[in-house]
C-alpha cells in the first residue's frame, strides 16, 4: 500500500503545477473550494467564477480563500461576463465544477437546472474554444450521468449515459456536450483542429468539510447532531459509492496533470470511485457519522414512491487504476473521522489550516 501511495503522489507533481494559471469554475462550493485550497498549496494561480457562498460556515468562507486567489463572483450561464473573465485570466487550465447538484432541487426547479448544467457546459466550453491559452480542460459531472439499471457491479465508462430525474438527465447531457465539442473542436487525429485536451470526471457521493447544501446526508446528519436531534433518513437501505472529497480532486489533478503532458490522450470520461468496502447504505454511512461523533440516533422517515431516487449505484473504477495509476487510499472510517474532525472544529474560526493538514495527511496516504 505505501509503495502504492508514494507512486501515485509522485506523479502528481507540485513542479508541474507551479505557476500555472487554472481557471476552477464553481470554486465558492464545496468540492469547488478544496480544489482550490490544492492548487493553492500546488503553488498554481487560481483564478476562480462562481455564484456567492452558500452560507457563511461554507468551506469557501471559513478559509478565507477569496484572499487567497483571484476571487470572482459571477453567474456561469451569464456568457458575456464568462468570457470577459476567460480573456482576463488567460487560463491554461480548466476545471469546471459549477452546477446545480442536487437530485431534489432538481424536481422543484427543472429548468434552471438544465440551464446551469447544460447551458453552463456550453459557456464554459465555448469560451475554451475561442481563448488560445487554453490547453487542458476538465469537466465534473456525477455517477448519476449513468442510465442507472441498478446492476450489482459498477458502471463504466462506455456504459450508456442517461437519467431518469433532470439532475441526472442534465448530467448526462453535459458529457453528450463535452463529447461534441472536444470531437467537433478539441484535439483529433486532424492537426487543422485545435489541440485542446478535453475529458470528463464522474464521481461517487463525496462528503467533506464544509458542506452545508440540504437534502445531502452528511451535512444533515451534522445539523441534526449538533441540535441533539434524531437525524432524519428518508432512504436507509439505498446504496451508494461514498468517498472523501480529496479522494475525486486527487484524481481531477491526476488526470489533468496527464493530459497536459499527453496532448490527445486521456481525453475521454473518467470514472472516480472508492473501493468496494466503502459501498454503503445510507443506514451503514450514518451510523458511521454516529459512532465518531460520539453520541446520536437515527430514524427512518422514508416515504416510498414520494421522488424517485436510484437505490443502487456503483462505479467501476479499473480504467483509472491501470491508465491513470490513480486508486482511492482512505478507507471510510478515516474518511468519516477527517469529516467529522471538520465539522466539529470550525467554529474556532480560519479553517485554512486544518484543510492543509487534512490534504497534507491525504498526500502520506
Amino acid at each position: 500500500m505505501e509503495n502504492m501511495v508514494t507512486e501515485q503522489l509522485n506523479k502528481m507533481n507540485q513542479q508541474f503545477w507551479a505557476g500555472k494559471k487554472v481557471l476552477v469554475t464553481g470554486h465558492t462550493g464545496f468540492k469547488g473550494s478544496w480544489l482550490t485550497i490544492w492548487l493553492t498549496m500546488l503553488g498554481a494561480e487560481v483564478a476562480g467564477y462562481a455564484l456567492e457562498p452558500l452560507t457563511p460556515k461554507d468551506n469557501f468562507v471559513l478559509t478565507g480563500l477569496y484572499k487567497k486567489m483571484n476571487h470572482r463572483i459571477a453567474d456561469v450561464r451569464n456568457f458575456d461576463q464568462l468570457l470577459k473573465c476567460f480573456c482576463e485570466v488567460q487560463p491554461e487550465i480548466v476545471f469546471h465544477l459549477a452546477a446545480q447538484p442536487l437530485v431534489r432541487e432538481s424536481y422543484n426547479n427543472p429548468k434552471s437546472t438544465y440551464d446551469i448544467n447544460v447551458g453552463g457546459t456550453v459557456n464554459v466550453l465555448e469560451c475554451c474554444r475561442q481563448v488560445e491559452s487554453v490547453r487542458v480542460i476538465v469537466n465534473v459531472t456525477t455517477d448519476k450521468c449513468y442510465e442507472n439499471k441498478e446492476w450489482v457491479w459498477g458502471y463504466r465508462e462506455n456504459d450508456r449515459l442517461g437519467g431518469y430525474d433532470p439532475y441526472s438527465s442534465s448530467k448526462a447531457c453535459s458529457e453528450l456536450v463535452t463529447e461534441a465539442y472536444r470531437k467537433s473542436f478539441f484535439y483529433t487525429k486532424s492537426l487543422s483542429l485545435q489541440c485542446k485536451s478535453l475529458a470528463s470526471a464522474r464521481s461517487g457521493n463525496v462528503f467533506g468539510g464544509g458542506d452545508w447544501q440540504a437534502d445531502r446526508i452528511v451535512p444533515d446528519s451534522i445539523r441534526y447532531l449538533e441540535q441533539d436531534k434524531p437525524i432524519i433518513v428518508r432512504s436507509p437501505h439505498s446504496i451508494r459509492p461514498w468517498q472523501h472529497v480529496l479522494e475525486p480532486l486527487s484524481g481531477y489533478l491526476l488526470l489533468a496533470q496527464k493530459m497536459a503532458e499527453n496532448p490527445g490522450n486521456y481525453v475521454e470520461g473518467w470514472n472516480f470511485g472508492p473501493t468496494d468496502a466503502s459501498f454503503l447504505s445510507v443506514a451503514e454511512l450514518v451510523d458511521t457519522i454516529v459512532n465518531v461523533w460520539g453520541v446520536g440516533y437515527w430514524e427512518d422517515h422514508s416515504k416510498p414512491g414520494v421522488l424517485h431516487e436510484a437505490n443502487l449505484l456503483k462505479l467501476d473504477i479499473n480504467k483509472a487504476k491501470s491508465l491513470l495509476g490513480w486508486s482511492p487510499l482512505w478507507t471510510i472510517e478515516k474518511a468519516v473521522t477527517e469529516t467529522v474532525s471538520w465539522y466539529k472544529q470550525y467554529r474556532s474560526g480560519d479553517m485554512y489550516d486544518l484543510c492543509c493538514y487534512q490534504i497534507n495527511d491525504y498526500m502520506k496516504g
